[in-house]
């Protein structure tokens, strides 16, 4: 009894055996061999993984540089936030090697040849994608703009919050994201009020009626610059007399910030100040004015204070 029991495991066993070889075989089969390039399910499995494997530990070890750096206060949160993202790509690009070469049987000149037809490609069809992303290395790299910065593109305002490989995402005033190519930062005009000076001019233009008393309005403006939140004493606030207008005189009020990303209320407060000064001081704001002219005819003011003209009779 136990000797068929015994028998009887050792063909289930062997059977088992069989099969695990019989698939061990066609998932090792190499169904593509061309040169030096074998692919089986096996390789494919294996290059999945190791990509895989290399997306995490890119995510884990960028955010990892980015939390030890984080507690250095002496380094600039733009610095921070550059080296986590190129060791995040680094590594990446080296575990997609690595995957190509385990799923492929690549060597270095295989995947030489391989980018080379994918850049003709990009030459033709995907010459955008591959632009914006330049741009984001190039953004990396020369930092002209930077996490946490000021920036104006277009109509647009808000504080950078990520460059990405290929967009960089622009938080405004709304909390409403505005997804902006990297290529587009590079290329077009960017006003960024972080870069640089900390200090920023801001000019507030202003048109008074055309028999304001210029002493009084230059008094007034400078005034109204004065107590306001984030202005500096120095440099000094100043105004200048642009033009005379069609219907006004032309001002301008300049002050300086140290926050010039509060650009917005500062206008703001000096505008409520500058209204209520002039309402005190009696000074008009220039408004639009027309001449009307008639030939050949009179006007006249109706009970519901429209104002009509009306045609000389010519034959009188």
């Amino acid at each position: 009894m136990n000797l068929a029991l015994w028998i009887a495991q050792s063909q289930v066993g062997q059977n088992v055996g069989n099969t695990i070889k019989r698939v061990w075989f066609y998932l090792d089969y190499k169904f593509i061999k061309t040169g030096n390039t074998e692919v089986s399910v096996i390789s494919l499995g294996l290059g999945f993984f190791v990509f895989a494997l290399a997306l995490l530990a890119s995510r884990a070890i960028s955010a990892l540089i980015e939390r030890r750096i984080a507690k250095r206060q002496y380094i600039d949160p733009g610095i921070r936030y550059t080296v986590a993202r190129l060791s995040h790509y680094l590594i990446l690009a080296l575990g997609t090697l690595y995957a190509l070469k385990s799923a492929f049987n690549l060597d270095l000149t295989s995947i030489a040849v391989l980018f080379t037809a994918l850049s003709v490609g990009i030459g033709f069809g995907l010459q955008y994608l591959a632009s914006d992303i330049a741009s984001g290395f190039i953004l990396l790299f020369e930092r002209p703009i930077r996490v946490g910065d000021r920036v104006t593109i277009g109509p647009d305002e808000g504080d950078v919050h990520s460059i990405n490989l290929r967009t960089t995402i622009v938080m405004t005033n709304d909390r409403i994201s505005v997804i902006v190519p990297n290529s587009k930062l590079v290329r077009e005009r960017v006003v960024n009020w972080s870069y640089g000076d900390p200090r920023a001019r801001i000019a507030i233009p202003i048109s008074v009626a055309p028999n304001s008393d210029v002493e009084v309005v230059t008094r007034t403006l400078l005034q109204a610059a004065e107590g306001v939140d984030d202005i500096l004493l120095q440099p000094p606030p100043k105004v200048q007399f642009l033009k005379f207008g069609d219907s006004s005189l032309d001002f301008r009020l300049l002050v300086w910030t140290n926050k010039p990303r509060a650009h917005t209320q500062i206008r703001s407060d000096v505008n409520y100040r500058i209204e209520k000064l002039f309402r005190e001081a009696g000074i008009e704001i220039s408004s639009p004015q027309f001449d009307i002219r008639l030939r050949g005819g009179s006007l006249s003011l109706a009970p519901d204070n429209e104002l009509l003209a009306k045609e000389n009779d010519l034959g009188e």
